[in-house]
């Protein structure tokens, strides 16, 4: 590898403070009035309500200029492969919201509708997705349980569920909480609340998906061996639900077992072979629908369920449900889980985006598409659908089969539609039991995502310990009370590297103007007389105590000690002069005159420090604040404080490398004063370096390519 070239250069200046910039610069210290700002936002015009209109809809701008040669066709045939992937995962899906498969196809179909028209992103699928669906089923099953529709059988003399009530009211409490998450998420987009995804790190993200599917899996376990547990809500119920499993075991049904196993190990070999022909192929083979037919014509001919008691789907009504207002009275009783739900989807779906919008070149408005997906949720809603986002599989078989925008995710909303209205009755004989197979093979991606904690272990442990700890909270706590917990947990993560910063003492790279740790660099001088302080973390009240300890330990001055034993010495200065004064009426003038010097004397070599400081002892301390990007009123305290505090023991202190926003900070705390300005500011530590020389006796003035020392 060549070796690079180093360019020489010089810069010749005088040694600038803040205030000298400030004049150099010509600050504006003007600032627009609040009312001024409050008049020009609502202030319209035909080129901003034009502007607002097509940010709004985005469907007005883009489509009107659609390329048709370019796009038609691989949005066509995207729209079609990811339609056809709709219908099993929708009616999967629907199995872990706890409603009946057919209600899987509805939200396959309006709220793609709706994205269609007010999404920003061109490549994602909006639609079922498992996470989402689990925690949907989790709501439904502990607002609507088993025990609240129980009916009396004369003729088997013992209680049998009404599953048509019980499915009736299932769907009124997911279209409830579906309706209210929407309306949380045209919130937060008005508000320009899109930065909340900010706090949903990749690790966090991924350790509560890995999370979810492990609820999704257990949650499929009744269909895969045909057994009917109590279904547990709240925290630790998914070790609960493992339990009643585990102790139901002995009741599996044997046809509904062979079906889940023989399913299984079909669709993983089908997609291995789909996967090692997808490069030869146009198009991917339609794994899931494929077996989902053969299922269905199978069952029907073998008469599964009459003959081997494997549960199927049963009744699918043709066409497309009534619009009905949600229920909200259940609003109180769902607040957290349609946060939770609105959080979570918006994080997903925002997270795939910004990946295909970065590697296609376009750009993906966060607080759009947080109005986007509410209305898909509102609107979705009223339609009785459940929650959605954007799915990981399917979002990659329409990039991959060539989608290009918008419009390939209408085409699959119109396959779905077909579908419900003529095809639907058809699978009516499909056993539950390849629903939750089809499920268990789509979850491979998110199993595979332990592989993050030895990887995390290597790069970052704190990002390993957000992971495993949201995957914990998660698992025990069930996902709404999960990720609340797993939020304040790395938000604390946030908390305590900046309450436990790193501290260095920087030295001077030889021949530059660049200065670094001294204890991480062999070559790195300290500067003579000069101490230069700097923090790895911002400075506010939670580390501000921790500043000055660190300070006084670098520099080995225990300020309060020193302060102490000055003060003392004042006060018994103090004390000794008015005794002496008393005694000077008492008695001969002349011996007390003696007397007097000899104490002074005693006195002055006590306090030697004040007239010649301590050698040993920095002339100045040059606290580097470049880490720091805020300052609370805390910090501005501490940094007078210690400027006070060193100034009485003849150590300067000045500041250097300060942000825009923290000399704002320092301005709006009170630092300055008569007494202290800006001189005591320094764009650079070498400004402030050359300062501190240069107010020991050498010229002020003194250029900077004369100083590297």
């Amino acid at each position: 590898m060549e070796e690079r070239r180093r360019i020489g250069y010089s810069v010749q200046r005088e040694v600038l403070d803040e205030g000298a910039v400030d004049d150099m610069a010509e600050k504006s210290y003007s600032k627009t009035p609040l009312f001024e700002k409050l008049r020009e936002s609502v202030r319209c015009s035909g080129p901003s309500l034009k502007s607002c209109l097509l940010s709004r809809i985005p469907i007005l701008s883009w489509l009107p200029r659609y390329p048709i040669r370019q796009n038609a066709l691989g949005d066509l045939i995207s729209g079609l492969s990811v339609g056809i992937m709709q219908l099993p995962q929708g009616m999967a899906y629907a199995l872990l919201a706890s409603v009946p498969p057919v209600f899987g196809l509805y939200s396959s179909f309006y709220p793609v509708l709706i994205y269609f028209i007010f999404g920003t992103s061109k490549h994602i699928s909006i639609g079922t997705y498992a996470v989402m669906s689990v925690m949907i089923g989790g709501v439904t099953e502990r607002l609507a349980p088993d025990s609240n529709f129980m009916l009396w059988d004369n003729e088997t003399n013992s209680s049998i569920v009404d599953i048509v009530s019980r499915d009736a009211e299932r769907v009124r409490v997911a279209a409830a909480v579906t309706f209210f998450s929407g309306l949380i998420q045209i919130l937060l987009g008005l508000v320009q609340f899109g930065f909340v995804v900010t706090y949903l790190s990749e690790p966090l993200v991924r350790g509560y998906t890995t999370g979810a599917a492990i609820h999704v899996i257990v949650s499929q376990l009744k269909y895969t061996i045909g057994i009917n547990p109590v279904r547990y809500s709240g925290p630790l119920s998914l070790i609960y639900t493992v339990l009643e499993v585990c102790y139901l075991v002995p009741q599996t049904n044997i046809g509904t077992l062979v079906v889940s196993i023989v399913a299984i190990i079909s669709l993983i070999l089908a997609k291995e072979l789909n996967a090692y022909l997808s490069k030869k192929l146009p198009i991917t083979i339609p794994v899931e629908l494929l077996g989902v037919v053969i299922a269905t014509v199978i069952s029907w001919q073998v008469n599964l369920n009459e003959k081997y008691g494997v549960d199927v789907v049963g009744h699918i009504p043709s066409g497309l449900q009534p619009p009905v207002l949600p229920a909200v009275s259940l609003f109180g009783q769902v607040f957290g889980d349609a946060f939770a739900l609105s959080v979570v989807g918006y994080g997903i779906a925002i997270s795939l985006g910004r990946i295909f919008a970065l590697k296609y070149g376009y750009t993906v408005d966060s607080n759009q598409e947080l109005i986007a997906l509410g209305l898909s949720n509102t609107f979705g809603g009223i339609f009785q659908c459940f929650a959605i986002s954007c799915s990981m599989s399917r979002t990659m078989v329409q990039e991959s089969t060539g989608g290009k925008t918008q419009v390939a995710g209408a085409l699959s909303a119109i396959v779905i539609l077909i579908i419900t209205l003529w095809i639907g009755v058809l699978f009516e004989d499909l056993p539950k039991a390849v629903l939750a197979a089809i499920i268990y093979v789509n979850l491979h991606g998110m199993i595979k995502q332990f592989m993050d904690i030895p990887s995390l272990w290597r790069s970052n442990k704190v990002d390993m310990m957000v992971w495993v700890v949201t995957f914990i909270f998660t698992v025990l706590l069930n996902p709404d009370l999960g990720l609340a917990a797993s939020i304040a947990f790395s938000i604390l993560t946030i908390i305590f590297r900046t309450q436990l910063p790193k501290y260095s003492l920087l030295g001077h790279v030889p021949n530059t103007d660049i200065y670094r740790p001294l204890e991480e660099y062999s070559q790195v001088r300290q500067v003579p007389g000069i101490l230069i302080f700097r923090s790895s973390a911002t400075l506010y009240f939670a580390n501000a105590e921790m500043y000055q300890n660190a300070l006084g330990e670098k520099s080995g001055i225990d300020i309060i000690k020193v302060l102490s034993a000055k003060k003392k010495l004042e006060d018994k200065r103090k004390r000794h002069e008015k005794k002496n004064a008393q005694k000077q009426k008492k008695t001969n003038k002349v011996d007390m005159e003696g007397e007097s010097k000899k104490e002074e004397k005693k006195d002055i070599a006590f306090i030697e420090m004040e007239g010649e400081p301590d050698p040993s002892l920095p002339r100045a301390i040059v606290l580097d604040l470049s880490p720091v990007n805020f300052l609370d009123s805390v910090g501005v305290k501490t940094l007078c404080r210690i400027r006070k505090d060193y100034g009485e023991i003849g150590i300067e202190v000045v500041l250097a490398s300060c942000q825009t926003g923290v000399m704002e900070n320092l301005h709006a705390g009170g630092f300055f004063n008569e007494k202290v300005t800006k001189s005591c500011l320094f764009s650079t530590v070498h400004d402030a370096v050359l300062y501190c020389q240069a107010s020991r006796g050498q010229s002020q003035h003194k250029e900077i390519t004369e100083t590297y020392f």
